[in-house]
């Protein structure tokens, strides 16, 4: 199917549908392997590990040097303006330990540590990038989920273009403030996918947009946030009358208004885009045509 732009994404009827599907999706992951929450806890690390499989997946047989090295990572996330250089450091450390990382075998300098992912953490953004797939399937009709699914070598293809559009586009490096308190927050970008995963028939045209029923302690309980972060998280939200509850004390529906969704729907149009041009640049790497892959 012909490569879909954000615009056309974001404006789509169906859209605010495929958010809800993805949101699903992705706490279908986050409850599965709840350690994989450890890769996209904040926004920051978001990008941080975006740029961890873009470099680690570039390997080629080759170059037993070329791929992840702890130098070429914080020099990216430094270039990118994501984190210090201590905590780029320390984030790769943090993976090895949770064994989303490990030493590639039979490097012929021992200076110098080649870092690969493990199957667990490839798994999960094979998951995460299927996912998205299915979403603009549904969109167009298309079949880029199957594809990919028949094809692996789609994924390690496509995600580093994808990474490096995503890393690489101010829409999506830097979150509208409206969302982005959330986002820089850990686990925040879980709690706007459970907001998000409770819509349903949203109204686009709307002053506000009902979630149903919400409370701290669910939320607390469920994803294993402290209630003192979401406090603060829901705080500056209410304080800037971008989401209140029908009644006082946070009790009864959480309504959203139609800036806060907004907001959020054409900051995830990039990442839809991305993952879309990416798709079509692997197909393409792989001589794949991408009509024939849609009718197959």
């Amino acid at each position: 199917m012909p490569l879909m732009s954000r615009a056309e994404i974001v404006a789509h009827p169906l859209y605010p549908a495929i958010e809800r599907q993805i949101a699903q999706h992705l706490i279908g992951i986050h409850m599965r392997t709840p350690r994989m929450s450890r890769l996209k806890a904040s926004h920051r690390k978001w990008l941080m590990t975006q740029s961890v499989f873009a470099l680690a997946l570039r390997r080629t047989p080759d170059d037993p040097l070329s791929g992840l090295t702890a130098t070429r990572f914080v020099e990216t996330v430094m270039r990118l303006g994501a984190a210090s250089r201590n905590t780029a450091t320390g984030y790769l450390a943090e993976l090895v330990a949770y064994k989303f990382l490990r030493d590639v075998p039979d490097v012929p300098d021992k200076r110098v540590r080649v870092l690969e992912p493990t199957e667990l953490s490839l798994n999960g953004l094979r998951s995460w990038f299927n996912g998205h797939l299915a979403c603009l399937d549904r969109l167009d009709g298309g079949n880029r989920e199957m594809t990919s699914l028949a094809e692996e070598r789609i994924f390690l293809i496509a995600q580093p273009i994808g990474a490096d559009i995503m890393v690489g586009d101010p829409m999506w490096r830097e979150p509208p403030d409206s969302i982005g308190h959330f986002l820089w927050s850990d686990l925040g970008g879980i709690i706007l996918h459970d907001l998000i995963a409770r819509l349903d028939n949203v109204d686009r045209a709307a002053e506000n947009v009902s979630c149903g029923p919400v409370t701290l302690v669910e939320l607390s309980e469920t994803y294993q946030v402290s209630t003192t972060n979401l406090k603060r998280m829901f705080k500056k939200a209410e304080t800037e009358e971008l989401l209140c509850w029908e009644q006082p004390r946070r009790r009864g529906d959480l309504l959203l208004t139609n800036r806060f969704l907004e907001d959020y729907f054409n900051w995830q149009s990039a990442k839809f885009a991305a993952i879309d041009q990416s798709y079509h640049q692997a197909l393409a790497s792989l001589g794949i045509n991408a009509e024939n892959a849609a009718a197959a």
